[in-house]
């Protein structure tokens, strides 16, 4: 199998020929068709994010076909999966309580499966996996839980973007702070994810819908996906935007991108009662300064958002249900496609803001 390989952290990846096992009990060996290049992986590649185990097959947003099971697993072979990154037990407290996203078996950032092993090797020595799923390779093992099967009428290189971007972004609107039609919403970081949560607003009718960006270009590529307005943040302060648009302030700010500042603002773009959702994951030990008073003389509210608070076995479906209804936009989120061999150039290209998404296909 061929597999684009981090060997060391701020280095290019290189295509490498690696071993894979077969899969082992409740695992599932996939063929991938495509995979989305996400800021994480960015993050993981130059450094941003310390402690990245190498070597590593990154990729953590794909889909493909089911070519061979391991014992005890319900799928089978030619089923079309979504991968998720966030593999599900069950049985421990958070997926009893409905927060399979945060299940207590996730191996977050050690690069293993979830029973702490892997399943890759170059010449003898292991291959970690990023995300439990390493989509970018042409073959991959993963939990069985990280696979969900879908329509095989669907596309896979648009179901790909499902796995994590759609995901995190719509899910980050409906599942996390379960925004109410009307609501208003400002959405600081129109990448990958934050065109997502534009989708997600639109989707519950939320109005206005504000897209925050210091990449005009990107602001127009939001507003064809449900943006009512957009605020140029290199050029105008965008708090005081946004608070222009709304009068009070935005009833809930989503700061879609790792940046600090970005965060601050979404916090201070906040109207009285509000709530801002953290999606976006700066570098490590990155700080965000915070003037409390404000925060508590107003009620207003801070939270996370880990992949949407992803229920990853209805939530994924349901969206690709969306898409092929033509209630959610995918193929307009894809304005460039690579090779294996071309991650580099992809990583390139999306440090420099020129992708809304890019995938690798196979």
């Amino acid at each position: 199998m061929k597999a684009s390989v981090l060997f060391e952290q701020g280095k290019p990846l290189s295509v490498e020929e690696l071993e894979l096992e077969p899969p082992r009990a409740d695992e599932v060996a996939v063929r991938m068709a495509a995979s989305g290049v996400c800021h994480s992986c960015l993050h993981a590649a130059d450094g941003s994010w310390k402690g990245v185990p190498v070597p590593i097959v990154l990729g953590d947003e794909g889909a493909g076909v089911v070519e061979q099971v391991g014992p005890g697993v319900d799928l089978k072979v030619g089923d079309h999966v979504i991968l998720s990154w966030a593999p599900t037990c069950g049985r421990c407290h958070y997926c009893v309580i409905g927060r399979p996203n945060l299940c207590e078996r996730r191996q977050p950032g050690k690069g293993v499966l979830p029973d702490g092993t892997t399943r890759m090797s170059l010449r003898g020595q292991p291959v970690y996996h990023y995300g439990h799923v390493a989509t970018y390779a042409s073959r991959t093992v993963v939990h069985e839980s990280c696979a969900i099967p879908i329509d095989k009428n669907i596309a896979l290189d648009k179901a790909a973007l499902i796995g994590c971007s759609v995901m995190t972004g719509v899910g980050a609107v409906i599942n996390t702070a379960a925004v109410p039609a009307g609501a208003s919403m400002a959405v600081f970081g129109v990448g990958g994810v934050g065109l997502n949560v534009i989708q997600g607003g639109a989707l519950v009718a939320a109005h206005p819908v504000i897209a925050v960006d210091v990449v005009a270009s990107k602001l127009e590529y939001a507003r064809s996906l449900g943006a009512t307005h957009g605020v140029d943040a290199a050029r105008e302060d965008p708090v005081a935007a946004v608070r222009r648009l709304t009068r009070l302030g935005a009833d809930y700010t989503f700061a879609a991108v790792g940046n600090a500042r970005a965060m601050a603002q979404a916090i201070e773009a906040l109207a009285p009662g509000g709530t801002c959702v953290l999606i976006g994951i700066p570098e490590t030990g990155a700080t965000v300064p915070l003037d409390v008073r404000p925060i508590v003389a107003a009620e207003r509210m801070i939270r996370g958002c880990s992949y949407g608070s992803a229920r990853t076995r209805e939530d994924l479906p349901r969206l690709a249900t969306l898409y092929q209804a033509g209630k959610l936009k995918i193929d307009e989120l894809i304005n460039r496609r690579y090779g294996l061999d071309e991650a580099n150039e992809a990583f390139r290209a999306l440090a420099a803001g020129e992708l809304a998404r890019g995938i690798i296909v196979f």
